[in-house]
């Protein structure tokens, strides 16, 4: 038995576990272990409580993304809105600019045609005061004839015009 390699193998072993014993490695080793499980369980909590934060923070941030959108519709709607009105207005503004450019033209054509229609009154009358001149003249002579072609071509002008 002392002989063989298994008898020295195993007191080997022994002497190795009596020695490990005596410094107290498995104690220590238990104690780090026990240190490194309580340390990784305290990593484990400081990430669960991460993650919760981050939970809360990205449900705030999707409250705010829903608020913003919801303004950024608003806005969009109240600028389309006041857009419509201000069109609503210069179409109203165009129509009254072309109305009353429409008025004044169709008084500015009023007023020609009234003046062309006393141009036209007037030339007629003088063309009838010189017709009826030449025909008095004409067919009544002396100084009653005068006086009386003049009073009737005063007559006939303040009865023409």
């Amino acid at each position: 038995m002392l002989a063989s390699a298994e008898f020295w193998v195993a007191v080997a072993f022994v002497i190795f576990w009596g020695i490990m014993f005596y410094y107290g490695v498995p104690g220590k080793m238990m104690a780090s272990l026990d240190k490194r499980g309580k340390r990784i369980g305290e990593e484990l909590a400081e990430a669960k409580r991460l993650r919760q934060d981050a939970e809360a923070l990205l449900k705030e941030f999707e409250k705010k993304r829903g608020a913003a959108e919801r303004e950024a519709a608003e806005i969009v709607s109240l600028a389309r809105e006041e857009a419509e009105r201000l069109a609503a207005e210069a179409q109203v503004k165009i129509a009254d600019f072309v109305k009353r450019r429409t008025a004044s033209a169709e008084a500015k054509i009023t007023q020609a045609e009234s003046q062309a229609t006393a141009e036209v009154r007037a030339a007629a009358v003088d063309a009838a005061v010189k017709a009826s001149e030449r025909v008095l003249r004409d067919e009544l002579k002396g100084p009653a004839a005068t006086s009386l072609l003049e009073r009737s071509l005063g007559d006939v002008r303040a009865k023409l015009q």
